[in-house]
């Protein structure tokens, strides 16, 4: 699969991204949160400058607060505050959509760590909470919102998920199943997890005949590493386009939302995300549409456990420096995110 020249060539059918390997920022204050925001807004103008036929382009997860976890509310987020209201407005001057990273004050518990996508008018598309924080490492509040998934540019369909999300391949899943043809999937990951990247990213495009598009943090901050690594893969999962460890390179390409509706409709062989639901159509009629496995089952009953559920060490944060919770989880009515 071609990706257009890094999108340079431009099909009808086209929807041209732009992956952003941010320089990983140092943020101790609320100044330097407030100089963070217009980096990133220089940064949305400089992918317009970059690729004049680019349509999305998408910031890593941390882009804005760094990775220091730093749950203080003065350098926090709100979704009615001059960090979002600035990106919203970088969208309309550049004529672009946008995807971005705030970490979100909630006045109920710990941060919410929050993805937002604003389209080329300024009007906010989707509002995404981490589903799974990086356990042990990250103190953010467990999202409880599922995984929304918003018409984009050009007929697509995306889905954004959250660094840890994508080592669940149900969250892949369910992103499809709501109709995503694009998984984005931002993150700050560091070196180590490089290999394991690759790996989910090739694997749930192929598992779910899904694009999907990935990019973390790049550079250093003095403590941490982050590793860049921007990807396109194909919904056959071969990688499209790759970046690399340079900061602040924008990886741009081109994918085709009507190709993955293609192939959803006329693959037999390897059509796994009809066939998940489809059991051995040729055997019986239709194939068989039960649920036959266990945990799902147990989930959805509040029994999830593992065998070896008694001998896992790390139940809490206290490894990295966190305290024991004593909050028990909520399990909210989902509601709707308002922005001006």
């Amino acid at each position: 699969m071609m990706s257009g020249l890094g999108g340079l060539n431009k099909s009808p059918g086209g929807v041209v991204l732009g992956l952003v390997q941010l320089q990983l920022p140092i943020i101790e204050t609320a100044e330097d949160v407030r100089r963070q925001t217009m980096e990133i807004c220089k940064m949305v103008r400089k992918a317009r400058l970059n690729m004049p036929s680019m349509d999305l382009v998408i910031f890593p997860e941390y882009a804005l607060q760094g990775l220091s976890m730093d749950t203080r509310p003065e350098v926090l987020s709100r979704m009615d505050g001059p960090e979002v209201s600035a990106f919203r407005n970088a969208c309309i001057e550049n004529d672009i959509w946008g995807c971005f990273s705030i970490m979100e004050y909630n006045p109920e518990g710990n941060p919410y760590n929050v993805g937002i996508i604003f389209d080329n008018k300024g009007a906010l598309k989707l509002y995404y909470r981490k589903m799974h924080p990086w356990v042990p490492v990250e103190p953010w509040e467990p999202g409880d919102l599922g995984i929304p998934v918003c018409d984009g540019p050009n007929g697509s369909k995306l889905a954004l998920i959250i660094c840890h999300d994508g080592m669940f391949p149900e969250m892949y899943r369910e992103a499809t199943y709501k109709g995503a043809d694009v998984v984005i999937r931002t993150a700050g990951y560091t070196a180590p997890i490089r290999h394991a990247w690759k790996i989910t990213n090739q694997a749930n495009a192929f598992c779910n005949l899904v694009y999907t598009a990935s990019v973390c943090m790049c550079g250093s901050d003095g403590m941490f590493d982050s590793m860049g690594e921007g990807m396109i893969v194909n919904f056959d999962g071969t990688p499209m386009v790759t970046g690399s460890g340079r900061p602040n390179e924008i990886i741009t390409g081109e994918i085709r939302p009507d190709l993955v509706r293609e192939a959803r409709r006329n693959w037999g062989v390897e059509n796994n995300i009809y066939q998940f639901g489809h059991r051995a159509y040729v055997a019986v009629k239709g194939g068989a549409m039960d649920c036959p496995y266990t945990y799902m089952t147990d989930m959805v009953n509040g029994n999830y456990r593992l065998p070896w559920e008694d001998e896992v060490v790390h139940k809490d944060g206290t490894s990295c420096g966190f305290e024991v919770p004593e909050r028990n989880y909520k399990y909210n009515v989902r509601k709707e995110i308002k922005t001006p």
